[in-house]
This record gives structure tokens, sequence and C-alpha cells, in this order.
């Protein structure tokens, strides 16, 4: 464990407004742990809980581990009401959540992990918690050969694609992520047949319409597209589940639909029984242009300066921590505070060290604090074996992150 580091002078020219009564507050809160480190504004954590909530409009929400991966956070949202179950990233930690007492977990992906699919099959309280998902025979196959092994039944949910599909013939375009292989209804029907039996149960459907919760209303064609895609999911999602529920001869008691940036079209469609969100909670930078809901950032980094290489410059340690996606600046980190930086072009969030262009007027020096926000949520996190959570200028209690309770899942 590092030493306390000692008190940092003050970093000249901090703009007067909202910006700098969260540096301040963090400056405050975390002075003598050492950087990196990754903290959680409990307050703004707190507000966009109860906005998701409102936003669903009192359907269940489901939390995505995926943007979270702090077990602590997970508990805490999950005992407010609104909140219901998790969505997994992976069987494995599916299966580590159910031990530690998590009752619903749907795993959000397909699995082909035999090993974890034996583990799930062996164990009837995990069976009776976890629900796989399946988007073709293959993947179902090797959940029936684990449920046949041990006399299990296994409960598993369908993805449908929920992308928006629009043209005719060469001319037909695909908006939205490529997922699943189930579009229509006639294709859900086909699987949910070939699925159900042999100690698999189909007990409901997904749709994630990604096109929808996942892009930021930047412009009047995006909005085009998330309205054409909501018109549609409000007819094809009740045709899917009426038809996967006439192939298997049952209703379905789950139909899961939405993300962060789409709660409330999700909701309102009355087949719905839950909504999913994760990013919501955070608020990274990628979900700042979003229309729906105000952003309220919620998790930081913060990295302290080692070195001022030139005048207008500063280089911090650490803030290698780059999103997931296509290789864009809006997956790179955002220095928040102090304001008037910016990542240099050349070297971006490096490695070990982070080089700082400052603005004029902007000022920083060796053992100042920067506060940076991640493009995307929980990914940030496994970067830290520890997350501290904060409350005004102080410390509430500092808690593993999965990496720090020895899990990583991907």
């Amino acid at each position: 464990m590092s030493a306390p580091a000692p008190d940092r002078p003050t970093v000249a020219h901090r703009p007067a407004d909202a910006t700098r009564t969260l540096g301040d507050r963090l400056d405050t809160a975390t002075r003598g742990l050492p950087a990196p480190l990754a903290v959680v504004d409990l307050d703004a954590l707190d507000a966009n809980a109860a906005d998701l909530v409102r936003r669903a409009a009192g359907t269940p929400v489901r939390v995505a581990s995926k943007s979270v991966r702090v077990r602590h956070v997970l508990d805490a949202v999950l005992a407010r009401p609104g909140f219901a179950g998790v969505m997994a990233y992976s069987l494995r930690e599916a299966l580590w959540l159910a031990g530690l007492g998590v009752q619903d977990v749907l795993v959000g992906y397909p699995t082909v992990d035999t090993g974890a699919l034996d583990a799930l099959a062996a164990d009837p309280r995990a069976a009776a918690a976890v629900t796989l998902m399946v988007d073709d025979t293959a993947q179902a196959a090797l959940a029936a050969t684990a449920a046949d092994a041990h006399g299990a039944t296994l409960r598993v949910c369908l993805d449908v694609d929920a992308s928006l599909r629009v043209g005719v013939g060469p001319f037909r375009a695909h908006l939205g992520v490529r997922r699943s292989p189930v579009h229509a209804p006639a294709d859900a029907a086909v699987l949910a047949a070939a699925v159900e039996g042999r100690g698999l149960h189909v007990r409901g459907v997904m749709f994630y319409e990604a096109q929808v919760a996942g892009l930021p209303d930047s412009s009047a064609a995006v909005r085009a597209v998330k309205r054409l895609s909501v018109a549609d999911l409000a007819v094809r999602r009740s045709a899917v589940l009426e038809a996967v529920q006439d192939a298997v001869g049952h209703p379905l008691d789950l139909v899961n639909s939405g993300g962060s940036g789409s709660l409330e079209t999700s909701a309102s469609d009355p087949t719905v029984t839950e909504v999913t969100a994760g990013s919501g909670l955070f608020v990274p930078t990628l979900f700042d242009g979003y229309r729906a809901f105000t952003p309220r950032p919620a998790a930081y980094f913060g990295l302290d300066v080692v070195r001022v290489p030139a005048p207008g410059w500063a280089t911090a340690f650490g803030g290698g921590y780059v999103a997931s996606g296509p290789a864009t600046r809006t997956r790179l980190p955002r220095p928040v505070w102090p304001g008037g930086l910016a990542l240099s072009g050349r070297e971006g969030a490096g490695e070990v060290q982070t080089p700082l262009r400052l603005s004029s007027g902007a000022d920083l020096r060796v053992g100042d604090r920067v506060w940076f926000r991640h493009a995307k949520a929980g990914e940030v996190m496994e970067r830290f074996d520890a997350v501290h959570l904060v409350r005004g200028d102080r410390v509430e209690s500092s808690v593993p992150t999965y990496r720090g309770e020895g899990r990583t899942f991907g």
C-alpha cells in the first residue's frame, strides 16, 4: 500500500462555476489518498438512480452490472424501490452473484463456457436464480447437455435483434448493432420451438434497441432513426411475444427491453415487463448528448501531476483508460477539473503518463490533482481495485471493485 501523499498545493485560476465546486469537494475528500484513484459521487448516484425509476414509470429496472462492476454499488441500487434483478455480462459472474444472494440474474449475452454451464446445472439454487441468453440452437445445445447431465431444468431467454431494417433488397439498411440473428417473429418462433424441452425452459425474450438506447441525440437524422425504431418495436415486440408463446405453448413471464437512453419508450410498451439500465447510474461522457434525461456525472478518476515539461503543459501519472468501441476521440477520457485542460492530440491518454495542454489562464503544478470522466461507465472500474464513495467533501467508504475482489469476467 502506498504511503499517504502530502497535501498538494492549491491549483491556481480554477473556474468559478459548478465544476470548481466538484473539484474542490473531490480534492478535499481524497486528500492524502494516492492516485490514480476512482471515486463515485454518492449524491449524483442517488439522483441518477431516482431519475431512472421515475423515467421507467412503474416498470421494474434491472441493473446492468457491466456498467457498474462494483458489488457494493449494485447491492445499494438493488435495495432501492423500483429496481429488481441484475443483468450480468458473464455466466461466471452470474454464478458468483447468485452465490452471494442475488436471486434474479439475467445473463445478457450467450455463453459457450461449458464448465460454467455444468456448474449452473449442478447447483439448484443457481439454476433457480439465473436465466441464460440464447439466440442460436448451438448455444442452447450446450446448455441442454449440462441440464441433461444433472437432471436439471435451466431457464433461458431469447435475444431478439432490435435493430431497425429499412429499404428493399440491395438497398436495405441495418441500423443498429450486430447482435442476434433472430429478428422476425417467425425467426423467434422457430428458435423457441427448438429450444423448449430437453432440460430448457423458455421464460422470456429480450430486445436491446442500441440505436435508441446507446446513441446520443446528436442530429436530426439520429432522432429520426430513434422515432422509426420505437415505432417498429411497438409492433414487432408484440408479434414476437405472441409467436414465441404459441411455439412453446405457455406464457412468458419476462420481456426485457431498453437501456439508460430509452427507458421511457421501452417502459411505455405494455408487453414489456422490465427495462434495463446501468450507464445512467454513473453517466459517462458518451451519455452527455441525450435529451431524454439530464446528465449528472457520478464517476470520476483522479491523476496527479508529476511534472511540468514546458510552459502550457503538465503531465499526469497514469490515465490510459480508453473505452471500447471504435477507435475515435469519443472513447478517450476527458479532463474535467480544473478547467481549461485538453489531451494531447499526439499522445492522448497514455499508458503511464498523460500530457495535458493548458489553455490561457490555467495553471498546474507538480502535486496537483486532475479529475477525469471516462467515456463508458463500468469499464474504468476494471483499472482500480477500490473505489472511494464520496458524499459532499468526505469519503463515506472505500469499497472493492470486481477487480478488487479478485474477479474479472471479460
